[in-house]
């Protein structure tokens, strides 16, 4: 069995990108840092619920939150996101040849 700790983190990108929630809060944060009230109003949810997507967003390595004064501030941290962007590009590949071969079919029939 693999405990988790620091190197295994609590939840995989594709876990912490699958919530059409978190996907928003990771586009809210990739212009700026923002605290949890801001990102909060955003949502029609309770600022509990946001933390909770925050909290997976950050076992996940896509944020980071820290501390200014008495506000927590969350930072977007990419560079997890490509292993998103590998796993997809081989998909494009397959898609590119498939659209492809399709081409070439419908070209031979005329």
């Amino acid at each position: 069995m693999i405990k988790v700790t620091d190197t295994y983190p609590k939840h995989d990108v594709f876990q912490a990108i699958a919530d059409p929630t978190r996907r928003e809060i990771l586009k809210l944060l990739s212009d700026k840092e923002m605290p949890v009230t801001i990102i909060t109003s955003y949502f029609s949810m309770s600022r509990t619920a946001v933390s909770k997507h925050l909290h997976v967003l950050e076992d996940a390595g896509l944020v980071r939150e820290r501390k200014v004064g008495r506000e927590t501030r969350y930072l977007l941290q990419p560079e997890p996101l490509l292993e998103l962007k590998q796993w997809l590009s081989y998909y494009e590949k397959f898609w590119d040849t498939k659209l492809a071969a399709l081409k070439s079919f419908v070209e031979e029939k005329n």
